[in-house]
């Protein structure tokens, strides 16, 4: 139950961090986008070098 609590509190957190606050809610996902780009390349770059 709590999880579920959580899980909707979030959600709405979410949707209002959006709504009244764009400019900023962009740049936090697109520095996320970066983080996982990042990440993915540095995997991508390890089993390249395991494989060679």
């Amino acid at each position: 139950m709590v999880k579920k609590v959580l899980t909707w509190l979030g959600i709405a957190f979410l949707i209002f961090f959006i709504a009244f606050n764009p400019t900023a809610a962009a740049s936090v996902f697109e520095s996320l986008g970066g983080t996982i780009a990042d990440i993915a390349e540095g995997f991508g770059t390890f089993f390249t070098d395991l494989v060679a």
